[in-house]
């Protein structure tokens, strides 16, 4: 499940990404963050479990940056998002063939942490 992140966003807006990214609250453990925040942008929860974590950072054209700690999770889901507009352009569900070749192929179109975390991804699904 991909999102295709909100054009409004003040970063990397209108580029296709992970199912949701955050930050936890003051005092929130990493897993409640999760937990959170695919409630408030896809709409539904499900079972989750840390697989690894890497660092990232990234400049952005507005002048900003990001240099992160971060740390990816993942969980089964098949029923239909309900997408928070605010967050989300738009969502799909695409296989793993497809998506290694569309990130290969089409880079650009693809946030920088997500392509340094894809990989590691799909070796973790292929298990």
């Amino acid at each position: 499940l991909l999102q295709l992140r909100a054009r409004k966003k003040y970063h990397f807006g209108g580029l296709w990404t992970n199912a949701c990214c955050s930050h936890p609250n003051k005092d929130e453990s990493l897993e409640n963050t999760v937990h959170r925040k695919l409630k408030q942008e896809f709409g539904f929860d499900c079972q989750v479990n840390e697989i690894f974590s890497f660092i990232y950072h990234a400049d952005f054209d507005n002048g900003l940056s990001e240099y992160e700690f971060d740390h990816v999770f993942i969980g089964e889901y098949n029923n239909i998002p309900d997408p928070n507009p605010g967050e989300i352009d738009d969502y799909k569900w695409i296989s793993i063939e497809e998506l290694k070749i569309d990130v290969d192929n089409n880079p650009n179109k693809y946030t920088p942490w997500f392509r340094i975390a894809i990989d590691r991804v799909l070796e973790y699904i292929k298990k």
